[in-house]
Parts: structure tokens; sequence; C-alpha cells
């Protein structure tokens, strides 16, 4: 699937001998991740076509005259479609020239060589594991890293993932984005210094029932417990009194096992809480409280009249979904952009189709939940597939019909492009559209 790039802004700047040249931030799901000139990335697309041939998407192509205005934003919304579409190989993703060509760029947009020093990853219960790494190792290998210090077993790495965490004052927890594979976590976190946020290793799976993959390996067992508890803590998790009861007695005894047996029965355990947003649904103004999870977004929803209202949206009646660039406000000491965002997607409401509107700033989280769950549901098809193929003739007209009609649910359309024009002062950004499935 694409990864959430984006090119919100760029700026023009002095050579060094002479003439200009443009500069070109590139975000990562929402959050700056380097800075890059047309040149670097044309020299970067003719390493990989050498490499992947065709397959490599059509690179915008050179202006031999001077760029007007219109030119120049052709230009960078071309760069970031291009940035989307190349990453749906995850052939090209995995290989060397790409994860050398963005490890180099962001090391060199936040000044930062490679060096020994300290990275601190918490768990969920406010513990951290101190770790001994290179400043350019990228996520992927400082998961690894982690998991062996923590004796987690190698096959279960990929259930696990590194998340940027907010512990607020208020006490509340915000998940602000899961960091990418190529992405340096040490850079990255760096960059990310003045919204306070740190390193957290979380469960990345949307389905609960992956909960049992785990059972055998004491080191999930202890991160999932550990997840559990925060959750209950922090109110992600709604167990009922009869409920709580059970669980405290079960903490109290020490019994992991059967704690993470019944906190299965809990409603919204698994999922991901968003911060509070606001949404469309039913009618526009209202407040929402997002959960993700368990093929579903459920929401607590508060209406204008101050009603409260609860809705769940299944992802198996979400035809397409997009997210949207608002708007962008200039932060302090050259940390990037702010930047308003929506998520939209088109779902089926009775017997119509319907485009709901979440106003979030976690739209790219909110949209990696949609594409995890996705993901499952494919991988979950598949495999039914495969034992179809041993299965009784009988049975299998029945199962194939049940899957024709998830397959039909999931896949997604493309939507005209809108342009949605914020106030003279900011940029005016195209959507990202999930439309690669």
């Amino acid at each position: 699937m694409k990864m959430h790039f984006s090119i919100p802004v760029s700026e023009q700047l002095l050579e060094k001998f002479g003439g200009r040249y443009v500069l070109y931030s590139v975000y990562l799901e929402g959050f700056l991740l380097c800075k890059v000139r047309y040149s670097q990335l044309h020299h970067w697309n003719d390493q990989l076509r050498r490499i992947f041939g065709s397959t490599v998407p059509a690179f915008p192509p050179k202006f031999y005259l001077a760029m007007t205005e219109s030119m120049a934003d052709e230009r960078r919304s071309q760069l970031e479609q291009y940035l989307q579409n190349v990453t749906v190989d995850p052939s090209i993703t995995n290989n060397d020239v790409f994860i050398s060509f963005f490890r180099k760029l962001q090391q060199d947009t936040f000044k930062i060589k490679t060096q020994r020093a300290s990275l601190d990853i918490y768990l969920a219960d406010g513990r951290n594991v101190r770790l001994d790494i290179q400043t350019s190792d990228t996520a992927e290998r400082v998961l690894e890293v982690v998991s062996c210090k923590m004796g987690l077993s190698r096959e279960l790495i990929r259930y696990f993932s590194l998340f940027f965490i907010q512990d607020h004052s208020s006490g509340v927890l915000s998940v602000v984005k899961k960091v990418a594979e190529f992405e340096l976590p040490y850079v990255s976190l760096q960059s990310m210094k003045e919204s306070n946020c740190k390193i957290g290793i979380r469960k990345w799976y949307m389905d609960p029932s992956h909960d049992k993959m785990l059972m055998n390996c004491s080191s999930s067992v202890n991160l999932l417990y550990m997840q559990a508890l925060q959750e209950i803590e922090k109110n992600w998790v709604k167990p009922t009194d009869g409920q709580m009861q059970k669980l405290k007695l079960l903490q109290k005894a020490a019994n992991k096992m059967k704690f993470l047996e019944l906190v299965q029965e809990v409603q919204h355990y698994g999922y991901i809480q968003l911060d509070p947003c606001t949404c469309d649904y039913p009618e526009v103004g209202c407040s929402a409280a997002v959960h993700i999870g368990n093929n579903e977004i459920s929401c607590c929803i508060k209406l204008p009249s101050n009603q409260t209202k609860q809705a769940s949206f299944k992802i198996s009646r979400v035809r397409c979904w997009q997210v949207t660039f608002l708007g962008a406000i200039t932060r302090p000491k050259d940390q990037g952009y702010e930047q308003t965002l929506e998520l939209r997607f088109e779902y089926k409401d009775s017997d119509s189709w319907r485009w709901i509107v979440f106003y979030t700033k976690q739209a790219f989280l909110l949209s990696s939940c949609l594409k995890k769950i996705i993901s499952e549901q494919l991988m979950k098809t598949m495999k039914e597939d495969k034992e179809m193929i041993e299965m009784p003739e009988s049975l299998k007209s029945k199962k194939s019909s049940i899957q024709q009609s998830q397959i039909a649910h999931s896949g997604f359309i493309p939507r005209k492009r809108i342009l949605v024009r914020s106030d003279e002062e900011d940029n005016v950004f195209e959507k990202i559209r999930e439309e690669d499935l």
C-alpha cells in the first residue's frame, strides 16, 4: 500500500555561487521527514530504474525554461504523487537504495551525523529500555534490538511496532504516529522535541484475536499485559463493574494469561483511541470520541444540542477514504508546519452511500489503522481461500459467497479530486487517496 508521503510546502533558495533552486519539504504521515532538491530525487529515480526497470513510476520531467509559479506548484504536486506511487511496491521500499536515500536525507536535514547514541524505548507501564544504537539506525533495526533485549521471539517481532507517543500532564495518552520501518527514530525524535514525544513499543494489529498467536512467549505476554493495564487506566477500554472486579482479582493474583483472556471481552479492547475531534455525522458541528479496531470505527458523538449518540462504522461498509490537508500554520524555530487535516470516507449508510468527515490531527494515524484492518482482512481471505482447496464441494459454494462479499466491500475506488481552499496565505493541498488496492 502507498505510504502517506506529502510535500505541502517548498522554498526557493540561493545557490552558493549564484542561481536559485527549490527545496521541497517531504512529510511522512503529517510530520517533516526531510528536505530534498529535485536533482536529488531525479538521481535517486535513475538508481531505482537501474534495479527495478519499468516498475518504477514515471518521474516528473525537467523544465528547461524558467518555471512560473503554476509550473512550480505542478512539479511539487507531481513529486508528491511520485513518492506515493513509488512506495506501492514493497520490493522497492525494502531495497537498500530506498532506505539509504532517506537515511542520508533525514540526517542532512536535521544535521545529525552517524555516531553512537543512547535511545530510550518506553513500555506501557512507564519503564524504559535504554538502547545503545547508531543515530543512523532505522526503526526496523531499533525494534529488533529492543525485542532481543526483552527476550521477544524473533518470529513475533512483526506483531509489534514503534510509535511516537505523548503523555499529557492531564493524564491523557496520545498515539501520535507509527514509526515507519525505514525512518530513523533517533533523528525523528530530535525533530519532534517541540511536541514532547517519546518512543514506545506497542502491538500493531487491529484484530484482537491475534493475541492468541503471542501466548507462548512470556515476553510478548508481558507486553500485552502492560498495554492492557495502561489502556484500562487511561480509559481507552470500558470494562463493566463486574468485569473490572474480576480483572482486579486476576491482576492481584498476577494471573496474566487469564487476565488477557478476560480482557478480550471488554469493550474497545485492542482498539486505538484518538484524541477528541470533530465530525459532520450525523450533522455538522459534532464532537466525537473515536476508537478504531476489530473491523469498526466506534464513536461516541456529541451533537450541537449536547445530546450524545453512539455510532459504529463497519469497515466492510467503507468503500474508500482520503486524507486532505486543509492548511498549514508555520511553527517556530524551523520546526516545520502544523497541519489542519481531515479524513473522509465513503460509507454505505442504510441503502445509500455518503461521505463522512472527521477533522483530526491524527488523520494519518486513522488512515494507517484503516489500511492495517484492510490488510488483515485480505490476509484472512487468502488463508480461507487456501483452506478451501481441500474443502468438500458441498461447502465450497457457501464459503466462496462470503469471501466475494468481503472482497467487494474492502475494495477502493478513486474519487474525483477536489481542491479545498483555505485562507489566502495558506497553501492549497491536494488529496492523498487510498486507491491502491
